[in-house]
């Protein structure tokens, strides 16, 4: 490299200077590019439980939140078959593709939940299938081949609130005491359209009271409207719903909450509600399994002593029509494959010892 006379002093001190700052890099600076692009390449899941009666608008309002239909094959239902139904769990799977990022999108519906004349308890099915998902979890996790784990626990779950009444109603109330130590809720008052202004900041003061102890902010619960149509306010296409005295758009703040909901759900939070799961949720699920496989390790422990001492083989009694459940099972097998690499372990190094 030839530099034009005078310039080959500031040439020489721009190499020797990118020379040393080279020697003090090290490179891993890059490794949030390269946690990245894993990430992106592998794709990201999340799973959305959505609970409440029927005709809130909770497809609409799904659909709406990630601009896909997840309800072509929906089967709708008259009052009379809403009233003899019982709550059942249904998945949707979707996958969405935004910039290059893919994302799994799991739907949880409830049909049936709040639409019974007698509603007690109905909340036990969904309560069952969260645990279910984390058995399942703890069941893969725990197995030999834990390369393709599938994730369907339930990261979040949208718990809808009836506009007409006062409040949250008793069967609200039971339905967040009983799961909010087993999934991430997030209560919206729905179709906020059919409320005036003063009734919805009413309604939200009177849930903020009667949920004071879930440490609710202002904007919740969300005012939220859902609309798959596209209609035409001052000269611009909107998502929103038309009526003869105006036009209601879903994402203008000064209509709803929408825009709130989505930035917290999926711009800013849907990582930190997948961590939440993961850290505190599920956590507390293994903790009580492994204390369970604890107590069994203790029972058989003290059943093995006594019949050393007594030299008689006193059988523990079983209680008739209680059938071992299958953590139950599966933890003992696992204790029994512990016991047996530890006797293994323990007979090798006897055994080079010698």
């Amino acid at each position: 490299f030839a530099a034009p006379r005078g310039w080959q002093g500031t040439v020489r001190f721009r190499f020797r200077l990118r020379f040393d700052q080279d020697k003090e890099y090290v490179g891993f600076a890059t490794l949030p590019n390269q946690v990245h692009r894993k990430s992106v390449k592998k794709g990201f899941d999340f799973t959305l439980m959505v609970a409440g009666e029927s005709g809130l608008g909770k497809s609409t309002l799904v659909n709406s939140l990630f601009l896909t239909d997840l309800y072509k094959d929906r089967k709708l239902l008259n009052a009379e078959e809403r009233i003899t139904q019982t709550v059942e769990i249904t998945k949707h799977t979707v996958d969405i593709e935004e910039k290059g990022v893919k994302l799994k999108l799991t739907i949880v519906d409830t049909p049936g939940f709040g639409d019974a004349v007698n509603n007690t308890e109905c909340w036990k099915s969904v309560a069952d299938y969260i645990d279910q998902q984390f058995e399942q979890y703890f069941r893969d996790e725990s197995g030999l081949n834990r390369k393709n784990i599938q994730d369907n626990r339930v990261h979040c779950c949208l718990y809808f609130i009836s506009p007409f009444g006062h409040g949250l109603r008793p069967l609200d109330v039971e339905f967040m005491k009983a799961l909010h130590e087993k999934v991430n809720i997030v209560p919206v008052l729905a179709k906020a359209d059919t409320l005036t202004p003063g009734e919805v900041k009413k309604k939200k003061i009177k849930a903020r009271q009667l949920g004071k102890g879930y440490n609710w902010s202002e904007s919740i619960p969300f005012a939220v409207i859902g609309s798959n149509t596209v209609v035409e306010a001052k000269g611009k296409r909107v998502r929103g719903r038309l009526y003869p005295w105006g036009i209601v758009e879903v994402e203008n703040p000064a209509h709803c909450d929408f825009v709130k909901l989505r930035n917290m759900l999926v711009r800013t939070h849907m990582q930190d509600l997948k961590d939440v799961t993961r850290e505190t949720h599920y956590e507390n699920y293994r903790a009580q399994c492994i204390q369970s496989m604890t107590r069994m390790v203790v029972k058989e422990r003290n059943r093995n002593k006594l019949t050393r001492e007594s030299g008689t083989d006193f059988p523990i009694p079983v209680v008739p029509g209680v059938a071992e459940s299958e953590t139950e099972k599966l933890i003992r097998e696992k204790d029994e494959e512990v016991r047996h690499w530890v006797f293994k372990g323990l007979h090798t190094v006897q055994y080079c010892d010698a």
